[in-house]
């Protein structure tokens, strides 16, 4: 029989493949942007997200089995499905849109649709809900750096 975590986990990892769609002048474009002096941490960046998405995953994880298969149960892995899409989509769209200010705003949309989940999910669980701060914190982050290199790349805006 196929566990609720192996779903959940497989899911989440074939949404997280679609941030590969992106080709090399894409790659090339974001490389050649300037970025804020204080972006040290660039190379911890995929670590960073990977720790995130685990966390996420097995915050659903908690949340569905909780209560496996009620209706709200469902909306909430669509809410976790929809957040984790509009997170993923960040690098390919801004790529191939080439502009920082889509980034921007899908950036800030990932962290609304994160508030709202974590507030729906804090009812259900607190581990759940605490599992999804990790997002919460580096998600404006992640933001905010996005917003100010359209400061300082404005012909890419």
């Amino acid at each position: 029989m196929i566990k609720s975590w192996m779903v959940i986990g497989g899911v989440a990892f074939v949404v997280a493949l679609g941030a590969n769609i992106i080709t090399p002048s894409d790659r090339q474009w974001f490389k050649r942007l300037q970025r804020p002096r204080w972006l040290v941490f660039e190379p911890a960046i995929p670590l960073i997200w990977t720790t995130i998405f685990i966390c996420g995953a097995w915050s659903a994880y908690i949340v569905w089995e909780k209560n496996p298969g009620n209706s709200t149960t469902w909306f909430l892995m669509g809410l976790y499905l929809l957040l984790e899409i509009v997170t993923i989509a960040y690098t390919p769209v801004m790529f191939r849109l080439r502009s920082l200010k889509i980034g921007t705003i899908i950036g800030g949309a990932g962290f609304i649709i994160g508030v709202i989940l974590t507030l729906a999910v804090l009812r259900i669980s607190g581990w759940a809900a605490l599992l999804l701060v990790p997002y919460l914190l580096w998600s404006p982050i992640g933001t905010y750096t996005t917003w100010e290199m359209v400061r300082l790349n404005p012909a890419d805006a």
